[in-house]
């Protein structure tokens, strides 16, 4: 997965284009290497609101990339020109994996690569794309799909959601981790878009819940309970039910889940402690709780993670990517 291109004409919102280019096409010292190779491809000038672009290649080097960037389309009651419909087709049946950003997933739905998959975009035009393309199933509550070799992300923000996925399938999460730190933005944010379509989202203390959350992920080793959690904000087990779905769009009890998940994937990268260890440090109690709630999650058993993912967490790894079957 080490060629990304960009596939960009004229009407591209530049927000994500941007954001794309500085996960993909960044100075990546430090964090991992080899990083990827980025490539923007286009007509010889494309406009991306008041930004002009001048493309390394044409549409046509599309499926000579590994993983292909649509970015958001701008006017979604236009359709996208039929050259980029072509190279995107043309790209996915080459073997590339491509993703949109926002409303890039109108052009990846034109090109028929969304029919009978399950995607999203941005929640205000969720509904013209169901309408539009009826053969795709819209999820509007969720911040991206990853179909395998077809991905989509809803909208602006959740496009570095999904690029940040990207680099964890590639590297894995200690990598994708240290991305995002430097980003200076979460490297997973859970629940879905439908928490920010009414409310805006929580500033950092400015939520019931900013205290709690920290405390919680400094006790993951602890068999923490929806009642530990109420009693340490002071409140109700129904009232922090309800403050967890305003907060983070899910509940206490699959958040801390994922977690625990998360810091089971560091410590799997970064340490040669056994499962059963690594169980007990994330409060799975059992080396087989553990590996089934990882399958169930991750897609891999805890060892085949390890396996994949030890070795480029390493100062000096310089092994290939990894990309996850398709289901």
């Amino acid at each position: 997965m080490t060629a990304v291109a960009l596939a960009v004409t004229d009407g591209m919102l530049h927000f994500e284009l941007a954001l794309a280019c500085e996960v993909f096409g960044a100075d990546p010292a430090g964090v991992a290497e080899p990083w990827y190779q980025l490539s923007v491809c286009g007509p010889e000038s494309a406009r991306a609101g008041r930004f002009r672009l001048e493309p390394d290649h044409g549409l046509d080097h599309l499926p000579m990339a590994d993983t292909v960037i649509v970015p958001g389309w701008a006017d979604i009651d236009q359709d996208p020109p039929a050259e980029l419909i072509d190279a995107v087709r043309a790209a996915h049946e080459a073997g590339a994996r491509v993703a949109s950003l926002c409303t890039g997933a109108f052009v990846l739905a034109a090109a028929g690569l969304l029919d009978g998959k399950r995607a999203t975009t941005h929640w205000a035009h969720t509904q013209e794309l169901a309408g539009r393309h009826p053969r795709v199933t819209v999820d509007p509550d969720v911040l991206y799909v990853d179909n395998g070799s077809v991905l989509t992300s809803a909208g602006k923000a959740a496009a570095m959601d999904l690029c940040l996925h990207l680099v964890r399938l590639d590297h894995g999460s200690s990598v994708a981790n240290t991305l995002a730190r430097r980003l200076v933005v979460p490297p997973h944010r859970d629940g879905g878009q439908a928490q920010f379509v009414t409310t805006p989202v929580p500033a950092p203390g400015n939520h019931p819940l900013a205290e709690l959350l920290p405390w919680a992920i400094q006790r993951l080793d602890h068999p923490l309970t929806v009642e530990d959690l109420a009693r340490q904000a002071r409140m109700s087990s129904r009232n922090l039910g309800r403050h967890f779905r305003s907060v983070t769009g899910t509940t206490p009890l699959q958040w801390l889940l994922t977690q625990r998940i998360r810091h089971a994937q560091e410590l799997l990268e970064t340490t040669d402690d056994t499962v059963d260890t690594i169980a007990a440090a994330t409060g799975m109690g059992t080396a087989t709780t553990l590996r089934r709630h990882f399958q169930r999650t991750v897609g891999v058993p805890p060892d085949t993670y390890r396996r994949t993912f030890r070795s480029r967490t390493r100062p000096g790894s310089n092994d290939g990517q990894h990309r996850e079957p398709e289901p």
